[in-house]
């Protein structure tokens, strides 16, 4: 019997008879001193003993304790991926031992810094994080309890492994509800502040000091709950593949028109916060539509895209702004509103997007990201310089932009300002998916896979990439004339070459050519971080691993294009094929 899951199978047996050949003693070596050293690192940096200050469940469970307790789990459950085919005794034991040696490099910590006084090197290494992790016990008490808690807890995560993948998808949901509702704890109660019935939802759930023991019962199992029902009708509905193409659209749609609704009230019910973090996401993902053009779709790396981002901010400020170094101050021209500037802006981000594109036609590859970033790195020189100073006001920038203003009303707010990025976001995405459906789409991934044969087959190189590089600046251009009027000035500062580098992380972590990849990465990259800014620096921490552990664990991203996915992984369905194979042969030869 044979299915669309055998080569997936195929390959993790054949992953799991090569860790097999590598003994289960390595694995549990491996594996135990991989978890215990991220342990230790989060230790020693002082992160562990920050993320303890901040409760999940008060008087329960902190954060820190929960990073501790998702270690041991997961020394257990990777022990579980990694022995897959083996008998379920003989990996208990190992993820006995992995995890008793996880926790045991946190143990010899304890003891060391018992006997030596080590905040002279790591300041951190202090006498609070020795309570925190032995719970108070002294020695040799705690560091027992280290390797017992690392033991038990491993084994846990072997038998979570093991679960059928309902329930385990349902236990997993209910918990990561208790930690969110913890963890952002501030932000929804403020979200709760609607009326009273929602009021007494609130004092059921949170204290002043944030989750309590029986708002966390109650936000358990109602997300069990809700996790079940979603997961059984999931189960009863026919899959996509099995529908008409009507009734495939139709669903598609009816997603769509949710989705929308929950943004739009969203805002209302959050507050201006939220708002403010949903209009950056908004931002950030009319960016990342246009790249996408670029990268995804006609494979030209721009590292210099924020160039198209400050032409539309600059050129809106300069008509609009109510400023010596507007327009309107020193010539002919009268002050625009934004509506009249805003098409001047893209019009002017996509006459320096194709005169960007005339001297990079004949270059590819990594010399075209370095060459792209020259250009970008130029912008931001002559905006700076005196030169263009009078003009652009050099580091001083161009300051008192209006708001934009809709039947007498002035936008002030950071929630109508989202309303005005997302309607300017479901306008791109229109524009965007109709140029991938399109022949110029088409053309543009033909030119991505082989410049060449794109070139044999008719399709005119000059034109196809100066179409990409300005209907990809015309995008930024947008972004950049909304973001103008959100902040009511623009410095040189704000538009620095990090902002392509973002929006590049954004398209390869949602997913390359995908345009619903390009607004999960958005709030994933750019909204995530905004809402854990209470962290401080250590959320780029965060940012960091979530980018390594992508990169290793789904580099086609989070939301991938079928075309990045079977490009991706043609090798492995190759191997696995091989897999399926080898015995099949071996078999007939017997």
């Amino acid at each position: 019997m044979s299915g669309p899951a055998d080569p997936a199978i195929a390959t993790l047996l054949h992953d799991s008879e090569a860790s097999a050949h590598a003994g289960p003693a390595r694995r549990v070596v491996q594996t135990g001193l991989v978890f215990g050293v991220i342990a230790l690192y989060l230790a020693m940096i002082g992160l562990l003993l920050m993320l303890h200050g901040r409760w999940i469940v008060i008087g329960v469970l902190s954060l820190g304790q929960a990073v501790l307790l998702a270690i041991g789990l997961g020394t257990g459950i990777a022990i579980a991926w990694r022995g897959v085919g083996e008998a379920r005794s003989a990996l208990l034991v190992q993820s006995l031992l992995a995890g008793a040696l996880a926790g045991g490099v946190l143990a010899l910590l304890s003891v060391v810094m018992a006997v030596v006084d080590l905040r002279g090197i790591f300041i951190a290494l202090s006498r609070p994080l020795a309570n925190m992790l032995g719970l108070g016990l002294g020695q040799p008490l705690a560091p027992l309890l280290l390797v017992l808690a690392g033991a038990l807890l491993a084994v846990l995560g072997t038998l979570l492994a093991w679960l059928p993948r309902h329930p385990r998808r349902v236990l997993l949901g209910a918990l990561a509800a208790v930690v969110i509702a913890g963890v952002f704890q501030e932000l929804i109660q403020i979200m709760m502040q609607a009326g009273p019935a929602i009021g007494v939802l609130r004092d059921l759930l949170y204290s002043w000091d944030g989750l309590t023991p029986q708002g966390a019962a109650i936000v358990f199992v109602a997300a069990a709950l809700l996790a079940a029902g979603v997961a059984t009708l999931a189960a009863r509905a026919p899959p996509a593949a099995a529908l008409s193409p009507r009734r495939r659209k139709r669903r598609q749609a009816v997603l769509l028109a949710l989705v929308f609704a929950a943004l739009v009230v969203l805002p209302l019910i959050a507050g201006s916060y939220i708002g403010q973090v949903m209009m950056l996401v908004g931002l950030y993902i009319l960016m990342g539509m246009g790249l996408n053009l670029e990268i995804g779709l006609a494979g030209l790396l721009d590292l210099g895209f924020v160039a198209f981002f400050a032409v539309g901010a600059y050129t809106t400020a300069l008509l609009t702004a109510d400023s010596p170094h507007a327009l309107a101050a020193y010539t002919f021209l009268p002050h625009l509103s934004f509506w009249a500037a805003m098409p001047v802006a893209v019009l002017m981000a996509v006459i320096v997007g194709v005169l960007f594109g005339v001297p990079v036609l004949g270059v590819r590859g990594d010399y075209l990201a370095v060459a792209t970033m020259g250009l970008g790195e130029i912008v931001r020189v002559i905006v700076l310089s005196d030169f263009a100073a009078p003009l652009l006001g050099g580091a001083q920038g161009v300051l008192q932009i209006p708001r934009p203003s809709l039947f007498g009303h002035e936008l002030s707010g950071p929630v109508q300002l989202f309303y005005l990025t997302l309607l300017a976001s479901t306008l791109a995405a229109y524009i965007a998916w109709r140029l991938e459906t399109s022949r110029l789409g088409r053309a543009w991934m033909a030119l991505r896979d082989d410049e060449d044969v794109a070139q044999a087959l008719g399709i005119s190189l000059v034109r196809s990439k100066l179409l990409a590089y300005g209907l990809g600046a015309a995008f930024a251009g947008l972004a950049g004339s909304i973001f103008a009027t959100m902040v009511a000035s623009v410095y040189p500062s704000s538009f620095q070459l990090l902002i392509s580098i973002n929006v590049l992380a954004l398209i390869i972590v949602g997913g390359m050519g995908s345009l619903p990849g390009v607004i999960v990465g958005a709030a994933v990259l750019v909204g995530l971080p905004e809402l854990l800014r209470e962290f401080g620096e250590y959320r780029y921490l965060f940012y960091g691993a979530v980018l390594i552990l992508m990169m290793r664990l789904r580099p086609e991203g989070l939301w991938p294009s079928p075309v990045r996915r079977r490009e991706l992984h043609s090798d492995d369905q190759a191997e696995a094929a091989q897999a399926v194979r080898e015995p099949a042969l071996a078999g007939q030869r017997g």
